[in-house]
């Protein structure tokens, strides 16, 4: 698929059909995001596959924004292991685990697999009920799966504002 028509296209997915993701797709999916630039390439990030109806029960318990999916993506990275930039504000660990799981999402649409990215729950709590370690912080979860029947994007999903409102040349 060209590129263009994978971002102008996907949208997230808010009910998702039973078929689980088969193994090839999922591979590719997880490689694009083992690809991904991080700061200084400390690739501090750790994608968890879920699958098992142990641990989709509780991302269920976390969030109620599933939406049925049959496989979810824990993506978190490790703070012990993260760039901390001049001034010692801000360092990589938020942002590099947020090009990750854009690749991700992005290559999920680009395979044909629906993803919807999700931030509603606790992520303290639910690396806890995963049996994360203390290092680790999950930045997101992204649903992944095939559109039930009837899903579609949100009726605002095309209104966008003009470029000259979100871009300035200085």
């Amino acid at each position: 698929m060209e590129f263009s028509d994978v971002v102008k296209n996907r949208y997230s997915c808010k009910k998702y059909d039973t078929r689980k993701v088969d193994r090839a797709r999922l591979n590719t999916i997880l490689e694009a995001g083992r690809l991904a630039p991080t700061a200084k390439n400390l690739q501090e990030q750790h994608v968890y596959v879920i699958e098992s109806e142990e641990n989709l029960a509780k991302i269920d318990k976390a969030t109620p924004c599933r939406y049925g999916a049959p496989t979810v993506l824990v993506v978190a990275f490790d703070k012990n292991n993260v760039f901390t930039y001049p001034g010692g504000k801000r360092d990589s660990g938020i942002e590099d685990a947020s090009i990750v799981a854009t690749h991700l999402m992005l290559a999920a649409a680009n395979e044909g697999v629906d993803s919807c990215w999700l931030n509603f729950f606790d992520p303290d709590e639910l690396a806890k009920d995963l049996g994360l370690s203390e290092n680790e912080e999950i930045l997101m979860l992204l649903d992944l799966g095939y559109a039930a029947e009837g899903a579609g994007p949100l009726d605002n999903h095309n209104s966008r504002k003009e470029l000259s409102e979100t871009v300035t040349y200085i």
